[in-house]
């Protein structure tokens, strides 16, 4: 049974974060909303949008790379919630819980492109990575004949 878009919990818990962040910003002086709040915003939207684009697409690996986009996104919004703590435009108290609505929204995002992960090895029938074989690689496999000509040898003694 497939979920629809709006039900999906990390995007709920990911809009609620960026309505929180949203109205935190509104309430800022105009100097303060331009330098960190514009982008403490534009990052905790990014995140959701980053999701509901995942949703959208089709292959796994779209789907995967959009994941880790608003993976990249929620720790961009870290930073700016640690730069609205150090600037004090923010209480502790409300740096807190908001680092603890990241914190959940980051282990569901994980989630949720585990679960990606895992259906496309499902579907593709194959392991959900790439590995060499083991193979020692040395110096001793190969001679110097075999890499230059004796005319080559001379020239480059010659140096």
């Amino acid at each position: 049974m497939t979920v629809a878009f709006e039900d999906l919990q990390v995007l709920q818990t990911a809009e609620a974060v960026a309505d929180t962040i949203w109205r935190t910003v509104q309430g800022w002086q105009s100097f303060d909303r331009d330098i960190v709040g514009k982008q403490f915003a534009s990052a905790v939207d990014s995140i959701g949008a980053n999701i509901a684009e995942s949703y959208g697409r089709y292959h796994y690996g779209e789907k995967l790379q959009f994941l880790y986009l608003a993976r990249g996104s929620l720790f961009e919004t870290k930073y700016w919630l640690n730069r609205a703590l150090s600037r004090q435009l923010i209480a502790p108290d409300e740096a807190r819980v908001l680092a603890l609505e990241l914190t959940s929204l980051a282990r569901q995002l994980n989630a949720m492109a585990t679960t990606t992960r895992r259906q496309k090895q499902v579907a593709t029938g194959l392991p959900g990575h790439v590995r060499e074989s083991a193979v020692q690689y040395g110096i001793e496999a190969v001679s110097a004949d075999d890499l230059f000509a004796d005319s080559e040898l001379v020239y480059l003694e010659s140096l």
